[in-house]
Order: C-alpha cells, then sequence, then structure tokens
C-alpha cells in the first residue's frame, strides 16, 4: 500500500517536456510509481484539472537567523518551495566566537534589513564553528529542506578579528586558515562558499562588509578549498564599485575570474539585474559569464522573474511622509487611528504645506537612500505604481504616481498622499529599483532566456520591511505562463524547469527537483488556471515583536515534503518533514 497517490493530474516532471495526464505513488518519502500506480493508497489526492510539478528551489534565501527559531518558513513554503538555500551574499552566523555576536547581527540587519532585535532574541547561537552550525540546524525539522552556504563575512571576521572590516588584506597564513575552514564546513555537507562585493551592502553602522576588503589572492586561496571535491557550489555578488570613482569593471571582472578559476571546477553564480545608473552593466558580465563558459567552466548567472523592487507604505520599514513633521506628531498612534487622523481635511492641508526633515542618520533603521527619494520624489514618482489587491509588477509609464498625479490635475504629493491613506492605511506603493530601467520587462526576459542563467534573487526572509520577492516562483507560473500580455510569454514546461531540474542540477542535487521514480517525494499540486498572489500585508510576528511583509497565494492545493503534505488547499499544515540537505553526503535512490 502506498502512503499517498496523487491521481489524474497533468505531471511536468521537471525536464521541460510536454506534460502527460498520469498518476503519482510515495512510499516512504520517495516517488514510487509515476504514469500508472495500481494499487492502493492511506491517502489518495484527486488531482484532476490540476498540474502536478516537482517541488520548487530556491538558491538564494536568508534564512540563516529564521531557521534557529522557525520551523516555517514564510513566505517561501507558500510558494511550492521545498529546498531552500540561505548564505548567500557572503552574510551569516557561523563561524562566529561569543564575542562577534552583535558584531554578525548589526552586519545581517544593515544588509539584509532584518530587525536586530529579532535576530538578538531569536538566535540561539548554540555553535562556534560551521559544522556545529549545521549540527543545530539538523536539530528542528521544518517544513521543507534547506541547505546552507559557508558565508564569507562571518568567516573573515573568525580568522581576522578587528582587522577584517578596516580595508586589511589577510596575511598568507589567514587565507590558508579560511581555505581550511571552508573545507571542513563543505566536509560537514555545507551546500557551497559564497561572497559579498556590494558597495550597497553596509552593516546597521553605516561600514562596509567584511568581505567586500578582500583581495583576488584571498578569494582565490578560499575557492582552493573546494580543489578535488564531489560537491559544492561558489556564489558572488557585486555592484563593481559603482560608488567609488571610475570605471572599475575590468579589475574586478579579474577578482571574480580568479576566484571561479580556483574553484576546481566547481559550479559557480553571481546575481544579475539591470541598474538604473549602470544601465548596460548587466550585458558586461553575461559577456564575462560567457567567456568563462568557453574556456571550460561552470558559470551561471542568477536572475529575478520580475523587477527588484521595494514596497513603501504606512506600515512599511519607510514611506514618503514619514518625515514630515505634521506625521512624525501621529507616527507612535495605531494604523487605524493614524488613518483616522490623515484623513480630515486639516491634517491633509498641514501636511501638503510642509517638507521632510532629514530621515536617515546615527540610530535610523531608514537606509539613506530614502533621504534621495524623498528630494527627488518628483522624478522617483515617474516609476512608483500602486499595487493594491491585484498586484500588477509590469505597469506601464501612465499608470504611475506621476501619470496619475498629472491626470487629476494634483501635484505628485498630493497624489502620493491619497495613495497612502488608501484601502484604510494598508495601500503598497511599489517601487521597481532594478530590472526596470526602460519601464517593461524586455530585458528581464532576455536574462532568463540566457543559456547560462539560473531563476534566483528571491532574498527569502530578507529586507523584511521592504520586499517579499519570496513569491517569485507563484510570479513565474502565474505572470509570465499565463497572464502576461506586455510581450512575449515563458512555456510552462520550461518555467518549470527552471524552478526545478535547472536549479537541483545546479546545487548537484540529484536526489530531487524532477518526478521520477526513486527520487525524493517533493511534489507540488496546483490549481493553475486559479493560481494568483495575494497583495502584500504586514505581520508582527518576528521574536521581540518585529515585523514583516508576508505574501501568500491562492491555488496550491498541496505542497508535498519527503512524501508529507505541509501545505493543503494554501493553509500550511503541522507536517514538518523538512531536514538539512548536507552535501555530498546524501546519494540519490533514482532508479536507473
Amino acid at each position: 500500500m502506498y502512503d499517498l497517490k496523487i491521481t489524474g493530474g497533468t505531471i511536468y516532471d521537471g525536464s521541460g517536456a510536454e506534460p502527460f495526464t498520469g498518476d503519482v505513488a510515495v512510499q516512504g518519502g520517495r516517488i514510487v510509481a509515476v504514469g500508472e500506480a495500481p494499487g492502493e493508497a492511506r491517502e489518495t489526492l484527486d488531482a484532476s484539472g490540476k498540474i502536478v510539478t516537482p517541488g520548487f528551489l530556491d538558491v538564494h534565501t536568508h534564512y540563516d537567523g529564521q531557521a534557529s527559531w522557525d520551523d516555517r518558513l514564510e513566505p517561501s513554503i507558500r510558494h511550492g518551495v521545498t529546498t531552500a538555500v540561505m548564505g548567500n551574499c557572503g552574510v551569516g552566523f557561523a563561524p562566529v566566537r561569543e564575542s562577534d555576536h552583535e558584531r554578525l547581527v548589526r552586519l545581517m540587519e544593515g544588509v539584509e534589513d532584518i530587525p536586530g532585535t529579532a535576530l538578538t532574541e531569536g538566535l540561539t547561537w548554540d555553535w562556534e564553528s560551521f559544522p556545529d552550525y549545521l549540527d543545530a540546524l539538523e536539530k528542528t525539522p521544518r517544513t521543507m529542506d534547506i541547505a546552507a552556504l559557508i558565508p564569507h563575512d562571518p568567516l573573515r571576521v573568525y580568522v581576522m578579528d578587528e582587522r577584517a572590516s578596516f580595508d586589511a588584506q589577510a596575511s598568507d597564513a589567514e587565507i590558508a586558515r579560511m581555505r581550511d575552514l571552508v573545507r571542513e564546513g563543505l566536509e560537514a555537507g555545507a551546500i557551497g562558499f559564497s561572497t559579498g562585493r556590494s558597495d550597497l551592502h553596509r552593516t546597521a553602522d553605516g561600514e562596509w562588509t567584511p568581505a567586500s576588503e578582500a583581495t583576488a589572492k584571498e578569494l582565490a586561496g578560499i575557492a582552493s578549498a573546494f580543489q578535488g571535491m564531489g560537491h559544492g557550489v561558489l556564489q558572488a555578488v557585486s555592484d563593481f564599485d559603482l560608488e567609488r570613482e571610475g570605471d572599475r569593471f575590468p579589475g574586478e571582472w579579474e577578482v571574480i575570474e580568479s576566484y571561479v578559476k580556483a574553484g576546481g571546477g566547481r559550479p559557480f553564480s553571481m546575481s544579475l539585474m539591470q541598474r538604473d545608473f549602470a544601465p548596460d552593466q548587466w550585458k558586461k558580465i553575461l559577456a564575462g559569464i560567457e567567456d568563462l563558459n568557453a574556456q571550460g567552466f561552470d558559470a551561471r548567472v542568477q536572475v529575478a522573474p520580475r523587477a527588484i523592487g521595494v514596497f513603501l507604505g504606512l506600515q512599511c520599514t519607510f514611506h514618503p511622509f514619514m518625515g514630515f513633521p505634521a506625521y512624525k506628531e501621529i507616527a507612535h498612534l495605531p494604523l487605524d487611528e493614524r488613518v483616522a487622523v490623515m484623513k480630515t481635511p486639516a491634517f491633509r492641508k498641514t501636511i501638503l504645506s510642509q517638507k521632510s526633515d532629514k530621515l536617515a542618520g546615527p540610530g535610523s533603521s531608514v537606509p539613506p537612500i530614502a533621504d534621495l527619494l524623498v528630494e527627488n520624489m518628483e522624478f522617483v514618482a515617474e516609476k512608483l505604481f500602486t499595487l493594491s489587491e491585484d498586484p500588477d509588477y509590469e505597469q506601464p509609464p501612465e499608470e504611475s504616481i506621476a501619470a496619475k498625479a498629472r491626470a487629476r490635475g494634483v501635484s505628485v504629493w498630493e497624489q502620493l498622499f491619497d495613495t497612502v491613506i488608501a484601502r484604510d492605511g494598508r495601500e503598497m506603493i511599489y517601487l521597481p529599483i532594478y530590472n526596470y530601467t526602460e519601464l517593461s520587462y524586455d530585458n528581464v526576459l532576455t536574462m532568463m532566456k540566457h543559456p547560462n542563467a539560473i531563476l534566483g534573487l528571491s532574498d527569502g526572509g530578507a529586507h523584511v520591511g521592504t520586499v517579499c520577492d519570496g513569491s517569485f516562483p507563484s510570479y513565474l507560473l502565474a505572470y509570465w505562463t499565463r497572464d502576461r500580455t506586455r510581450g512575449e510569454q515563458i512555456a510552462l514546461p520550461r518555467a518549470i524547469q527552471m524552478l526545478t531540474a535547472d536549479l537541483a542540477d545546479y546545487l548537484g542535487l540529484s536526489d530531487r527537483g524532477r518526478i521520477k521514480p526513486g527520487l525524493k517525494a517533493d511534489l507540488n499540486v496546483i490549481d493553475y488556471d486559479g493560481l494568483k498572489l495575494e497583495p502584500p500585508h504586514l505581520v508582527q510576528d518576528l521574536p521581540a515583536g518585529g515585523q514583516r511583509l508576508l505574501q501568500g497565494a491562492r491555488g496550491y492545493i498541496a505542497t508535498i515534503v519527503n512524501g508529507e503534505i505541509v501545505v493543503r488547499d494554501d493553509k500550511i499544515t503541522e507536517a514538518r518533514p523538512g531536514r538539512l540537505v548536507r552535501a555530498g553526503q546524501e546519494a540519490a535512490l533514482a532508479a536507473e
């Protein structure tokens, strides 16, 4: 008798092939039959009229802290993700000495916008080495499987102490020590190593991140830990020193190349997006990746299926009026009371006659870019859009806040004010920062179709007050394969392959990513016609009362991890079959 049988579904097996109708049988956490599955089951799930897919993988999350206190891992579990990789961009919490706990919290808070108070209260810190960290993660069952990259920042702090953050070069002995610790982590089951080289990444105190100071020699030395290993990937993020003077691209690319080439031939990926202030840089990165592959290396770019943007609103970390004197007088009030005051004619007249005070500064949780946005709001509003109840992330220029203001004959600030108090103060304003320079997704499509591209950059668990891109998988399926009218779509079999087999192959996880006998029973049953993103909303469920944005979806009949249903009819169940993935230590049981 099977544990579970999914009957009559349209099966997309993850290979990119055309679908077929049939059954999927599960026993002992593994797929045991596909197509025909005669016999009874303890539970039967009717998938008639629905699609059946492998569970989705997410290679770019930041659940490093959240995973130590949270067994649900929202929002990713609400979007069909059954395996998540954390530790990206060089930030994380191991290895670490007790004296550096607060330092790593401030680093994660600054780089990934995760409340420091939540991290301080929630982190268990029952580890020092990276193998210790994996052991700690392994103790907690979760909704999904997780895998961890070894992050460069804590590694550098652990080896170099105070010198890690002050433009100091690592000595040969320190490089050797970092290499040995990475090797130790890989042998314990780390999925790889990550580094962050972005000028835009700063600690909560405004300092450069430790990894951003690393030389090519250091990175190559660390990457040499992969030589002779049969598993593990290398990951990097860099903006190529765009905040510094001169064209730094050639020099920075040489650093990236040396890092990849020293890595023993292991797969490499780096973030790719179009930036307004360097609109053609993404093409240079693609050219460099193509050259690395021509030389025989396995180099990829991680791309997103939509703009990398932030949400503004009365519930978010930032909104346009938070620096206005009139608003600051009522900022302490509960949302409903604030909105009631803001809807009065007297308050509207007062606040629209004022200017914003400076927002960023010592002790402020608001990033420096907030002041820049406010000062240039007439220009920025050309790229601000109302998200509303039916989130639309690819809106044309005529739907912008600025365009709506012109159509009404009011100022941009008047339009903004009316927008933030809409839906009883729960309206979201969307600012696509990257990937929307031309106000369309034509370049995003080009990135996604590139043969060296993989889907990534969801940042699940990070930027919790301004971003909620853990919904990327649902968005790819609903928008790119079904709803997009502003240009070319993506075929559904290919989209599912991008979310499953492509990512499993990159990570070297041959036991998942496809619907095939012998593989892990990580599956989704989806009402494809009814699949729909919900609007982002704010919840206060982090430790110490911290708040974050969550975004769900409708249409997930079931998400199955290791043969157990963890989401049923869009609701998370009590099942917690997810485990730590120890790379290189788990042989696939796929039938030949």
